[in-house]
């Protein structure tokens, strides 16, 4: 008889995700299935397959076999019950909403989030729901905000731009003492940094394409069931979808109506990026948070910047709660020029850091956040969010720190 199983790390269970179940040709990795259809010999596995009473794959919409892996190895990284993916971040959002919530239920989001997802729940209104925008950084805010209708909590980790640190916890117990589901978006943090299901979440959301795949190479988001959540409890779960393990019917409801009705999938081959990006998750991200630590400390000690938020700072109004929550501080900063500064010219003289809008690659990577990814909103709208017009977002990557301080210290002249 084997000896049992020793838990394993992290990073080593990531790395040897795969070989849990047998791979064709002993391979390492599970290589890539491009089969759009699977057949079966026997007409009643076909069947049973369909009607989900027996594991396997039936139609590329649903998934492949490729990602199947991929939604393992997320599952273990969150300390979920299962996951489903998506072609993006915002698919599996739209999936929790789709398939979760249906016209007069409300959501209580956080007023901080990340502009597309904002996007999304003024089309949700659109649809007739109704969502109210609050603090998150105050779990009183978000009781406040709750209503015989509420059927869901909507935070994200970490604000993006201006990094404020969701009371997570706290809102964690507001959302089991009312009964309501709590979604977690993990994106900014990444299952290394921080497990939403340890704050009471429900589900977890982690857009794929940022820390966890890390290379820029692949879109894919996902949406973790942590197992915490009696659904039972949940009135807008069909009957066809309640199988014997409750823990089950909510990602089975995800991935019949927010996947294989709309159809976002992830292809196979972005599967493979991101499953192979993401066995370097944990060295990525030290890496990553001890260099934007460096420069944040540095651009805060800088004449010619009026306000650096990050909060590993001790100056920032969360971060004795991200000292307790997180396993470091994240890798994403803003910071303000001073007035005599043109923010166009500054970034034009960088030239270790790239000008783009993506976030959590290997490289350093900054915009500036007025005029590009929340210029749609309007002034007013940053103002009321705290966005300045000079406001610039880096995303720290793996440079030696050296070269990148250097870069910013003759930037800035």
């Amino acid at each position: 008889m084997n000896a049992p199983a020793q838990p394993r790390g992290f990073t080593t269970a990531i790395l040897h995700s795969d070989r849990d179940l047998p791979i064709e040709h002993g391979a390492l990795h599970k290589p890539l299935h491009v089969s759009v259809a699977y057949a079966y010999k026997d007409a009643r596995e076909l069947a049973a397959v369909f009607q989900g009473t027996k594991p396997g794959h039936v139609y590329g919409r649903q998934g492949n076999p490729t990602s199947s892996a991929l939604e393992a190895k997320v599952t273990a990284m969150e300390g979920g019950v299962a996951t489903v993916v998506f072609a993006t971040g915002m698919a599996a959002i739209g999936a929790v909403m789709l398939a979760l919530l249906r016209a007069g239920d409300h959501v209580v989001a956080s007023s901080y989030l990340f502009g597309n997802t904002a996007s999304l729940f003024q089309t949700l209104e659109a649809h007739g729901g109704s969502v109210s925008f609050v603090d998150a950084t105050d779990a009183a805010a978000v009781e406040a905000a709750v209503t015989p209708r509420t059927r869901l909590v909507f935070v994200e980790t970490i604000a993006n731009p201006r990094t404020q640190v969701a009371d997570l916890a706290r809102i964690g117990e507001v959302c089991a003492r009312r009964g309501l589901v709590y979604v977690v978006d993990n994106t900014m943090t990444s299952p290394w940094l921080f497990r939403p299901a340890e704050a009471g979440a429900s589900l977890v959301v982690n857009a794929l394409t940022k820390y966890i795949g890390g290379h820029g190479n692949a879109l894919g988001g996902s949406v973790t069931d942590t197992g915490r959540y009696d659904w039972s409890h949940h009135p807008n779960i069909l009957d066809r979808y309640k199988g014997a393990d409750r823990r089950l019917w909510a990602i089975t409801q995800m991935r019949k109506k927010g996947l294989r009705d709309w159809g976002a999938t992830l292809a196979a081959e972005q599967a493979h990026h991101l499953s192979v990006g993401a066995e370097t998750l944990a060295l990525r991200m030290d890496r990553q948070c001890a260099n934007a630590l460096a420069l944040a400390r540095f651009l805060e000690s800088h004449a010619r910047v009026r306000a650096v938020h990050y909060p590993g700072l001790a100056g920032h109004a969360q971060h004795d709660r991200a000292r307790t929550l997180f396993r470091h501080y994240g890798a994403l900063l803003s910071f303000e020029l001073a007035e005599d500064v043109d923010p166009f010219a500054f970034l034009n003289r960088l030239s270790v850091v790239a000008l783009s809008s993506n976030l959590g690659d290997n490289r350093t990577l900054a915009i500036p956040v007025a005029q590009t990814i929340f210029w749609e909103i309007g002034r007013e709208r940053r103002e009321a969010m705290g966005i300045a017009e000079s406001l610039i977002r880096v995303s720290v990557g793996i440079e030696d720190e050296a070269d990148l301080i250097g870069d910013f210290a003759q930037a800035l002249g």
